[in-house]
């Protein structure tokens, strides 16, 4: 792993240099992976290709800015990750140049209880072997809000440290960590309402008030 990031970064610093094949050989790493990552992102695979397209352009513009304090995959991740957001800003009518990517600080104080809470049928490492819940995992993963999304997909999906989902996405390392938990609550109740075994459901203890207290 540590002689791969040394090659990058020698790629890096000949494409600044002006060698074109250094560039292209940096692309050539990371295009399936940042159109894996935009895909996620943006759900259609034609938005996803431009992502990719319009990531390696802004690498091209901004190579000169680049420094080492971040590895070439964060500094490619973080470009991807805005030109994927922009698109879906662009979607809903929203100003494509936002201060920060999300809501703001989250705290563990008001983390959504779950509604369905049961065993699941089969080991999980055993059903995700099977076409069709991989399928369902992906469109559980689509239907996440976008700021649990996104850091979901960087963190779960693409092994990006705590650390540099933070810095791809300006957040704190805290913050990312609630978004992934969210992510992850949310992601297990949605699957467990089709591969939970209903014999095992466990009900959350409903509190009534006496009438007395009423």
């Amino acid at each position: 792993m540590q002689q791969e990031i040394s090659n990058e970064q020698q790629w890096l610093r000949r494409a600044q240099s002006g060698d074109f094949q250094a560039f292209s050989a940096l692309v050539e790493r990371y295009q399936e992976r940042i159109l894996r990552l935009a895909r996620r992102i943006v759900g259609s695979l034609h938005d996803a290709e431009d992502v990719v397209q319009q990531t390696f352009l802004s690498a091209i513009e901004s190579l000169d800015s680049y420094r080492a304090e971040a590895s070439v995959s964060t500094w490619l991740f973080r470009i991807a990750t805005n030109h994927a957001l922009k698109v879906l800003r662009k979607r809903r009518g929203l100003p494509l140049e936002v201060g920060s990517n999300g809501l703001g600080e989250e705290s563990y104080s008001d983390l959504p209880h779950p509604d369905y809470v049961a065993s699941w049928r089969d080991r999980p490492d055993e059903l995700l072997q099977q076409a069709e819940v991989r399928q369902l995992l992906d469109e559980a993963i689509a239907e996440l809000p976008e700021n649990y999304r996104v850091v979901f997909v960087l963190r779960d999906i693409e092994g990006l440290s705590i650390r540099e989902v933070a810095d791809v996405l300006s957040l704190s390392e805290a913050n990312v960590k609630i978004r992934q938990l969210r992510a992850r609550l949310q992601l297990r109740e949605r699957l467990t309402r089709t591969l939970g075994d209903e014999s095992t459901r466990v009900y959350p203890h409903q509190h009534h008030l006496s009438q007395d207290a009423a």
